[in-house]
């Protein structure tokens, strides 16, 4: 079974034919729960996101903040693997027919095997993989898989990476870029910064594939800002964080799609 890059391509496509960013959402499989975790992604897509990464609980998340650690840390806990990520991934696709990426360190795929990583995947519905801390020089393997199932392969870029490097990092990628707005780690912050307008700037000068900022975001108003320059508005910890703050699942449930709501909004007032 092929993957649904295309599905991603087309969903991106579309936003931009309707003048607008598309709005990514993110949130990690098994956090509060397996269950609570596809609940949690069909409740941002009836809230209004387009496209959703699921992330991979991982004991030493390099890029994510507190927010996310504390629900990785419970998704650990609670007893996540590989297959309950797949079956996120699968179950979300099902339920909404929205592309289902994979926000992943490598060193999970690196164990788990490239070849099964990316067949299964594939198989789930996946639309592809997100992944921060592979070295585009050291891909190749990745990208030939990835390219087999139908898989889109996502690299990261930040406000330091040089225009020759950017250049290098774009041409190996496929789907989208994602265009950290600041150095550091993930969060919600009071502003995003000047510099994810330059980054996204000279991203473009190097790639047709759409630019996606992510790292900061989590309003209304800033969404709005950000969906004025980019292709796509990544949000992470504030749907982890409204989940977090929740006195019950169902009540937390109602916060992220609402959240997702107001920043649908926010995206198409760029």
């Amino acid at each position: 079974m092929s993957g649904n890059i295309e599905l991603l391509n087309t969903t991106l496509a579309a936003a931009k034919a309707a003048d607008r960013a598309a709005l990514i959402a993110y949130l990690p499989a098994g956090f509060p729960t397996v269950d609570g975790g596809v609940e949690a992604v069909k409740a941002v897509v009836a809230g209004g996101a387009d496209v959703v990464e699921v992330g991979l609980p991982h004991s030493d998340p390099v890029l994510d903040g507190p927010v996310i650690q504390t629900a990785d840390d419970i998704a650990l806990r609670g007893g996540v693997r590989i297959a309950d990520v797949m079956r996120t991934v699968r179950e979300a696709y099902e339920a909404t027919g929205v592309p289902i990426l994979v926000m992943t360190y490598w060193n999970p795929i690196d164990r788990h095997g490239v070849e099964r990583f990316t067949a299964e995947l594939a198989e789930a519905g996946g639309a592809g993989c997100i992944l921060p801390d592979l070295p585009v020089q050291e891909s190749a393997l990745w990208r030939e898989h990835a390219d087999k199932h139908g898989l889109a392969t996502v690299f990261v870029v930040a406000p330091s990476s040089q225009d020759a490097r950017l250049a290098t990092i774009t041409a190996a990628g496929s789907g989208f870029v994602y265009a950290a707005s600041l150095m550091g780690v993930t969060g919600t912050r009071a502003s995003v910064g000047a510099q994810a307008q330059e980054l996204v700037g000279r991203t473009r000068a190097t790639t047709d594939l759409p630019v996606c900022v992510g790292l900061g975001v989590s309003n209304a108003a800033q969404a709005a800002e950000v969906a004025g320059f980019a292709d796509g508005v990544i949000v992470g910890s504030a749907f982890v964080k409204a989940m977090l703050d929740a006195p019950d699942e169902a009540a937390g449930l109602a916060a992220v799609r609402s959240l997702a709501g107001e920043l649908a909004e926010g995206v198409r007032k760029r």
